[in-house]
């Protein structure tokens, strides 16, 4: 008996390709030589983040809202997202002359907020999860007729994501893997079906949040409880789709889930190294490398950096939270005598080694320590871990006992 056709055929996707010819970017796929050293990989990244609205959602939303009648567009649609389907839909309505109205959790950054209402949608902040604003948006299609753009699980969403799978494998036909991030699932299922289409030995990864791990049980037949703070708000879902999941089964190899650390990692590795700015999903592709890297090892691997839509305060704190985490800013608890003339020491003994002091606390009240003696707790700016060690040996040769205070994580 042969398999059950798929809900989106590789003819969808090239008729999408072609309506979206000129309405959205041909994003590029680049060589990314560094990273490709750290994971000892051939690695190319598709730049999806150069879309309009930092996205791939551009590719579906447009897809979807060219295919509407006359009496859909007067009346308007509604979407429900976390920020990238919100700025498509939003940004291609408007210039459609759609009116559209976008329901968003709220958690949602502010940035992506005030990038959608800039772009001309309604923003309604409702519930404290996806399913929420997803109940939300449903209700106003009852009460206002309006239609719904649904953000994966719809073929013409699913086809419109697809295009962006023509065109890696147009640019670097030969690659063994693709890696693709997963929340609903719209993306991958798009990309499975045009990679598969074109190349079929083709090896596809999805990559998903460790608290949000819905489509990998989905496909196992497992249910579990998902949920909690990640940076990963673009693939945070607790339902994924149905089209997607008969897709994803059928096409896909494997689904590797990734925590907070590593998905940190992802974005502070993709800004430091390939000098790339990407939000907790956009980097997922990325983080699940760095999770696997033996799965790929000496394999030429495609990934897909699907977002760049990140708060700038997230992204510093990830930034800052990584030099720490590579040792370049360690915070150190030096033990010394109370006495006039000691921090002036320990500043000589520390910049003689090449570092370079940022903070000081100076301890006297709150600890068991003699009443002659105090804790400074110095923070370092330093080469690496290797200088971390350096300067502690130096304040320790000198009669200063010091050691290195917890970081990040590893």
């Amino acid at each position: 008996m042969s398999p059950a056709p798929l809900p989106v055929t590789i003819d969808d996707i090239r008729a999408a390709a072609a309506a979206l010819e000129g309405q959205v970017a041909r994003t590029p796929i680049i060589p990314a030589p560094l990273l490709s050293g750290i994971l000892g990989c051939d690695l190319f990244l598709k730049l999806e983040t150069l879309q309009r609205t930092g996205s791939f959602k551009d590719r579906g939303a447009y897809n979807k809202l060219r295919s509407l009648d006359k009496a859909e567009r007067k009346r308007g649609v509604v979407a429900m997202s976390a920020g990238n389907h919100a700025q498509g839909v939003a940004y291609h309505a408007t210039r459609l002359g759609i009116p559209s109205t976008i329901v968003m959790p709220t958690f949602t950054p502010f940035t992506k907020v005030a990038k959608t209402e800039g772009y001309g949608a309604k923003v309604v902040l409702v519930g404290q999860t996806l399913d929420d604003s997803m109940s939300h948006a449903r209700k106003l299609v009852d009460e206002e007729k309006l239609t719904l753009i649904h953000p994966y699980d719809d073929p013409y969403i699913i086809a419109g994501q697809g295009t962006a799978g023509l065109e890696i494998l147009a640019d670097v036909p030969d690659l063994d893997d693709l890696v693709v991030p997963i929340g609903g699932g719209g993306l991958i299922s798009g990309i499975a079906i045009a990679a598969r289409s074109i190349n079929p030995s083709i090896r596809i990864t999805g990559v998903e949040a460790a608290l949000y791990a819905s489509m990998s049980d989905a496909v196992a037949g497992r249910t579990g409880v998902y949920g909690g703070a990640t940076i990963a708000e673009g693939i945070a879902v607790k339902s994924p789709g149905v089209l997607t999941r008969k897709i994803i089964a059928a096409l896909v190899d494997d689904i590797v889930t990734v925590d907070e650390t590593v998905l940190e990692q992802g974005v502070h590795q993709l800004m430091t190294q390939q000098k790339l700015v990407a939000e907790g999903a956009g980097a997922a592709g990325v983080a699940g490398l760095l999770a696997n890297p033996e799965r790929f090892a000496g394999r030429k691997v495609g990934v897909v950096v699907c977002g760049g839509n990140i708060d700038p305060r997230i992204l510093a704190s990830i930034l800052m939270r990584g030099l720490v985490r590579n040792g370049q800013i360690a915070r150190l608890r030096i033990e010394i005598e109370d006495v006039p003339g000691v921090l002036s020491t320990i500043a000589g003994i520390i910049g003689a080694t090449g570092g370079n002091i940022i903070e000081t606390y100076h301890q006297r009240l709150f600890f068991q320590i003699p009443v002659k003696r105090a804790d400074i707790d110095v923070v370092v700016e330093t080469r690496d871990r290797a200088h971390v060690d350096v300067i502690i040996g130096k304040l320790m040769e000198s009669g200063y006992p010091a050691k290195l205070l917890g970081d990040v994580g590893a």
